[in-house]
């Protein structure tokens, strides 16, 4: 995998997000059955595929101080998806009842094929979701997005990432002049009646309580129509740290913290990706973890829809413990 390189505008000191946590001890998430202490690993069953992603690619305008999948403007480490390849998974995803498409990257507009794909999976009657900075590169397509929100309306969301509701804590992950862009590209969504939700962060000590108002005051000030306290339009994630220590989910631990393996994000969805030096697109896991082999589902819908085993951080801080979906 390529690493992520540094651009003119990126931040250069940590990430206010970071992880507060000792190191990961080498033990843990080493067997896929087995935890460090011998206990059975638990797994999530895909219920219905609900969701399929497809991954754009890792190329993105920005370079963040921590990027889960190390976007930047030079990683390619996902290559960009082609609109024929989308297709095929489109096909698969059609024959199975899939709701929804999901477009993740990188930045999926600096992605070439990322209007023919999302015009396909429009005009197909998905659902799209795309993630977006909302900055230049989605700017360039106004048109084409005013044309598909006119001819598709609702059936098509943007959820723009906006780490903060305050600009500086926003600019130390993502970069000098990243936050007004970012705000403008909402308010061109907001006013153009789009179908809009924003994606942010938490603070180490931050509460949902504290963060919510807040971010409802940004929104009231910039009139951006996202209703803060709707946890679908906004979407407040905990951080991801695949270094720092974390409790692995046992088979116990459903009952243990009261949760439903039906709930996890990877019981309703997975995500198709296309790694340099492959041939092919290949399906994931998650959108979480695109590299890791013992993630690799195989290179259809239909063979990716066997159970996976929790054996990752990111499952168990994310996705368990978290209690967050890339989904809303």
């Amino acid at each position: 995998m390529a690493t992520r390189s540094a651009s003119r505008n990126a931040p250069t000191g940590p990430s206010p997000f970071a992880v507060e946590a000792a190191p990961l001890p080498a033990e843990k998430f080493a067997d896929p059955k087995l935890t460090a202490k011998g206990e059975e690993r638990a797994s999530v069953a895909l219920t219905k595929l609900d969701t399929l992603w497809l991954n754009t690619g890792t190329l993105c305008n920005l370079a963040c101080a921590t990027c889960y999948i190390e976007s930047s403007p030079t990683n390619d480490a996902l290559l960009y998806l082609s609109a024929d390849h989308a297709a095929r998974f489109l096909d698969e995803a059609q024959a199975m009842g899939t709701r929804e498409i999901g477009f993740t990257g990188g930045e999926p507009f600096m992605n070439p094929d990322m209007l023919p794909m999302l015009q396909d999976t429009l005009s197909r009657g998905f659902e799209a979701l795309v993630l977006t900075n909302a900055m230049k590169p989605m700017r360039r397509h106004e048109a084409a997005l005013l044309a598909l929100r006119e001819r598709f309306g609702a059936k098509l969301t943007l959820r723009v990432s906006l780490d903060h509701h305050s600009g500086p804590v926003h600019e130390a992950e993502r970069g000098p002049r990243s936050w007004e862009p970012a705000l403008d590209g909402l308010r061109w969504l907001s006013a153009n009646g789009f179908s809009i939700a924003v994606a942010g962060r938490l603070l180490p000590g931050e509460t949902e309580i504290d963060a919510r108002p807040a971010y409802a005051e940004l929104f009231t000030r910039e009139g951006i129509a996202v209703d803060a306290a709707d946890p679908a339009k906004l979407l407040l994630f905990p951080e991801m740290d695949a270094a720092k220590d974390v409790a692995e989910i046992t088979s116990a631990c459903w009952d243990i913290l009261g949760k439903d393996p039906r709930d996890i994000m990877c019981a309703t969805s997975r995500m198709v990706v296309h790694r340099k030096g492959e041939p092919a697109p290949r399906v994931a896991a998650c959108t979480l973890i695109p590299y890791d082999p013992g993630f690799d589902m195989g290179a259809t819908l239909v063979e990716a829809s066997r159970p996976i085993a929790l054996n990752h951080p990111h499952c168990a801080r994310f996705c368990v413990l978290g209690g967050a979906s890339c989904s809303a």
